[in-house]
């Protein structure tokens, strides 16, 4: 059985580990809690206790990437208010221990927001040129990894997330004066997201680049009404006379290259 370390167990990588484990994948999980070690063992999911700091990793990741061909780093940077890390510090102190492992595959989970507004549509051609921190750094890590002749990286860059447990419509429900009314939506679902990191494993999809975005892109201002309407929520009002600046991002390789057909085009 191939083993899996999925670095970073949260509100993707849990449900991942899972959806492995029933391909019959031997799955390694990482957490940065004690009281999730045990919740991680009861899905059958072998549990670490693992942190990265901008200098130190910490907890036993030779053990996490004991036998694992495959590396799955699902951690985002966390940039946001007063949190105002080195994100790429922090993948670069782990990569001394996967070099030494038996890892020959890396996953890198990024963002689309690698990309700016400049362009009205964006694909995997256009070069990225990220206007915030979060973005420049998610870049800064994919060239990181990208580079590392030890081990074979593949950046797969997802839009918003969204899931049955997790749509902005329940932030902006009833909200008042939301700008970018006619900048469309770039989404993927949960489910989407799991289903084409399965399908890069298994089709060997290695030293390459995705966009992972739903192809459906109406308005945020269509969007999030017609969501609004069919929860039964409060709508958002947005405001009309605001120019709207924003891109579509184009995931047509995801269905070309890997064949991949979404389980949730229309989100």
């Amino acid at each position: 059985m191939t083993k899996i370390s999925i670095l970073g167990c949260g509100w993707l990588g849990m449900p991942l580990a899972k959806a492995l484990l029933q391909n019959n994948f031997l799955v390694s999980g990482s957490t940065t809690s004690e009281d999730k070690l045990k919740v991680l063992e009861q899905q059958g999911i072998m549990p670490f206790l693992i942190a990265l700091s901008e200098k130190e990793t910490t907890g036993n990741v030779t053990a996490f990437l004991e036998n694992s061909k495959i590396l799955i780093i699902d951690i985002p940077p966390k940039l946001r208010g007063s949190e105002n890390e080195n994100f790429v510090s922090k993948i670069r102190n782990i990569i001394p221990f996967i070099e030494k492992s038996v890892v020959t595959k890396v996953l890198f989970i990024s963002s689309t927001s690698v990309y700016n507004d400049a362009a009205a549509l964006v694909s995997e051609e256009t070069v990225p040129q990220p206007d915030t921190e979060s973005g420049k750094q998610l870049l800064q890590t994919e060239q990181l990894l990208q580079n590392n002749s030890h081990f074979k990286t593949t950046v797969l860059r997802f839009g918003g997330l969204i899931g049955d447990d997790r749509h902005p419509i329940k932030f902006l429900a009833g909200r008042e004066n939301l700008d970018q009314p006619d900048a469309p939506i770039n989404l993927i679902h949960q489910e989407d997201c799991i289903g084409i990191i399965q399908k890069i494993i298994s089709t060997h999809a290695w030293n390459e680049t995705f966009n992972a975005v739903a192809p459906f892109h109406p308005s945020r201002e269509q969007y999030y009404t017609q969501k609004a309407v069919d929860l039964n929520l409060a709508l958002p009002k947005f405001i009309s006379s605001t120019n709207s600046v924003g891109k579509i991002i184009l995931g047509d390789r995801v269905e070309t290259v890997l064949k991949y057909t979404f389980a949730k085009p229309n989100l």
